[in-house]
């Protein structure tokens, strides 16, 4: 049986893709407007995919549709927000690990120590932009390992949001080398084929995340890569596997 051909992505898709990336990058700011007519112009396409997209964008939270009124970039996550999303990330990026470890092949493994190779020279380096770009691979490749789409698409959702944030919180003194130390603990955990140990490290490299972002707006006193005043550290998984 012959089966049926590929079919090529909806023209929406890609603009969706292309207006998400502006958003990413901060081109399209946080909280502006929308201009439908610049970018029809500047994508070459008519306003019926250009709104198709901005449908797209609006159900994911990325963009605000006002009807009659036009489309508003998102604003910025609140402290409030950041609250509520870093714990969740925390646990679903927590299992991934964990599911990571118990099911890595070799050719896995070695794609994490091939990404965690370049982590270790960008943050020798200093450049913050390309070890954000690296550690966001990173973190995907470990979401892959865990080979769960159900849990993939959870993790998936929110990261749309973190990647608001624009790796931000690397920029707190100190907290790039307190990156990389999570990281190198995580692949301990990963070579002694640790799941639980893994789950613990990568909870807790989210909440460090969150303690950096806070330190960085003034909104707790805590060092750059240690828990935020008043949260309570994930807690350690006890036995040898889940049910």
């Amino acid at each position: 049986m012959t089966p049926p051909p590929i079919q090529s992505r909806a023209l929406y898709e890609e603009v969706a893709d292309r207006l998400r990336q502006l958003i990413y990058d901060g081109e399209l700011a946080p909280g502006s407007f929308v201009d439908e007519r610049a970018l029809v112009e500047r994508f070459g396409i008519s306003r019926t995919p250009l709104r198709e997209a901005l449908k797209v964008l609006h159900a994911e939270g990325l963009v605000r549709l006002t009807p009659r009124r036009g489309s508003w970039v998102a604003g910025e996550l609140k402290p409030q927000d950041l609250d509520e999303i870093f714990p969740l990330m925390s646990l679903l990026e927590g299992l991934c690990a964990y599911e990571a470890v118990k099911k890595a092949t070799p050719e896995g493994v070695r794609r994490l120590e091939a990404l965690h190779a370049r982590l270790e020279r960008h943050a020798a380096a200093g450049d913050v932009a390309r070890y954000y770009a690296e550690n966001y691979e990173f973190h995907e490749a470990v979401q892959d390992l865990a080979q769960n789409p159900y849990l993939s698409r959870a993790v998936s959702e929110l990261r749309r949001f973190l990647r608001l944030l624009r790796g931000r919180q690397l920029r707190v003194p100190g907290r790039i080398q307190a990156s990389l130390a999570e990281h190198r603990l995580l692949m301990r955990a990963l070579r002694r084929r640790d799941p639980e140990g893994a789950e613990r490290v990568m909870r807790a490299h989210l909440m460090a995340q969150r303690a950096a972002l806070a330190v960085q707006d003034g909104t707790a006193p805590a060092a750059a890569g240690g828990r935020r005043r008043g949260t309570r550290a994930a807690p350690a998984r006890r036995g040898k596997g889940r049910r």
